[in-house]
């Protein structure tokens, strides 16, 4: 094909982004899905339980939707998280202007930076252990990235953004109160945009996570920070898309002026299955228990084939080691037909550690625990 002059080679960008951690696990996959009684597949979060009805009822009731959606949402939409945030998580004071819904809260990380004006010569910092849209976020917008849990090994050096996930993906650690407050204060000092990633706010078992956005830690004042959430982990709303992000009306302006221009709108019906989503508790605490009992399962049988489990306080997920390289932890666990995702996908720090999710069917878990039992 003959290319114009001045339009970027093929692969151009990609080449500018991290390699898909993922495909790095196609052997392995492969290998495990050849097991006589099946994969276990535990690398990846996705909900396989229902959708609850009172969600797909809403879905269905706004399924006439032949006008373009506004890219702010619907007041009712809007309305909900605020209440959500009050009701679930303590967050008072903010108003409509103060929240944004998004389509998935993957697409708002990856692009948030370049939409709000960060590029060559800016810094963004992120977790040491961190999901890695983050710094496909940074390379996106053409900006460094560094992943370090220390502020003081920046130096003298301001990111322009600064992530923090609590609880994490993938560790599942939960942050202290006083340590997020002692984050927000060093980020309004320098003039950092300190972003909150909270997808797994609901998602506890050993802790009690609390937002950036709560009032004990912010000083009831959402300027200069963000908080993203998602519907997708509590609600099973991974296939609706369903996010939102909420803060300082300032900076959710701004968001609001470049989406509007791009055109990236939340369709209508999944704005009302997302308000029918936020005001049902019932599905969520169903959810919970569900869960609960396959991280139960799966974490006693981890701890008697011989691995610790660290962290692991909150979130889908189980931090585990053996104390040898990740990906012979994963190779092993192949050949009994059990998927689990390499810790190096997060960061060096995560060499030794792999991350089983707990998302799986109650009989697939069963299947795991069973072949977990021959090491």
């Amino acid at each position: 094909m003959t290319r114009r002059p001045g339009l970027p080679a093929l692969g151009a960008v990609s080449g500018r982004l991290p390699d898909f951690p993922w495909d790095q696990l196609t052997e392995h996959a492969a290998r495990a899905r050849s097991h006589p009684d099946g994969i276990v597949d535990l690398s990846v979060g996705t909900p396989v339980d229902p959708t609850p009805q009172v969600v797909q009822q809403a879905l269905r009731d706004a399924a006439d939707s032949p006008g373009y959606p506004l890219t702010i949402g619907l007041p009712e939409t809007r309305q909900a998280c605020l209440d959500w945030l009050e009701r679930r998580a303590g967050v008072t004071g903010l108003g409509l202007d103060a929240v944004l819904p998004v389509i998935g809260s993957k697409e708002l990380i990856a692009s948030l930076p370049g939409h709000l004006g960060v590029g060559p010569g800016d810094l963004v910092a992120y977790p040491a252990l961190a999901y890695p849209t983050y710094e496909v976020g940074a390379a996106l917008a053409g900006a460094r990235a560094v992943a370090t849990d220390s502020l003081t090994a920046l130096g003298p050096e301001v990111p322009a953004v600064l992530w923090v996930n609590s609880p994490s993906n993938p560790t599942g650690r939960v942050l202290p109160p006083e340590h997020l407050r002692k984050l927000v204060d060093w980020c309004r000092e320098r003039g950092t945009l300190l972003i909150s990633d909270e997808c797994y706010l609901e998602c506890a078992w050993e802790a009690e996570p609390v937002s950036v956005l709560h009032p004990d830690v912010c000083g009831g004042s959402p300027e200069g920070i963000l908080a993203v959430h998602s519907l997708s982990k509590r609600s099973n709303l991974a296939g609706y898309r369903c996010a939102f992000v909420a803060g300082d009306p300032a900076v959710i302006g701004e968001l609001l002026a470049v989406r509007k221009n791009l055109g990236l709108q939340l369709p209508g019906p999944q704005q009302r299955a997302m308000v029918a989503a936020l005001d049902d508790d019932v599905h969520v605490e169903e959810q919970r228990q569900r869960y609960a009992a396959r991280r139960s399962r799966l974490r006693d049988a981890l701890v008697g084939a011989g691995f610790r489990i660290d962290h692991s306080e909150a979130s889908l997920y189980l931090w585990a080691t053996r104390g040898e390289p990740c990906w012979d932890t994963v190779s092993a666990l192949a050949d009994l037909g059990v998927l689990v995702a390499p810790g190096s996908f997060y960061g060096v720090a995560g060499a030794q550690h792999v991350r089983v999710a707990f998302t799986a069917t109650d009989d697939r878990v069963a299947a795991a625990v069973e072949r977990l039992a021959a090491l």
